[in-house]
């Protein structure tokens, strides 16, 4: 890894404190599934679910990789986009100053 991730996600924060302890030391947000056992306020984004269940998890773990998968798409859709719009001004201001000499 480069660089350090957008967020983690954790299953279960009672067993993973260290993990958590180190993204709030690196201000990284934290994901997690929180059971009735576990403390919510160590935590930035809740997902309240049984985190003992592994259809539970199997469940939430895919919704959350499928919605990292769509966000990077749609990211770099825009990113391509982004630069297509800057190659057409380049090449309009280019023949904006060519017409003026």
């Amino acid at each position: 890894m480069n660089t350090l991730p957008g967020a983690i996600f954790i299953v279960d924060p009672k067993k993973e404190r260290i993990a958590i302890a180190e993204a709030k030391k690196l201000k990284i947000p934290v994901i997690a599934i929180v059971d009735t056992n576990c403390d919510p306020d160590e935590v930035d984004y809740v997902i309240p679910g049984n985190d003992d269940a592994i259809r539970a998890i199997k469940l939430i773990s895919s919704k959350i990789a499928d919605a990292i998968i769509e966000g990077k798409e749609t990211l770099s859709k825009a990113r391509a986009e982004e630069a297509e719009k800057a190659k057409i001004e380049e090449k309009i201001q280019q023949e904006e100053s060519e017409v003026k000499e």
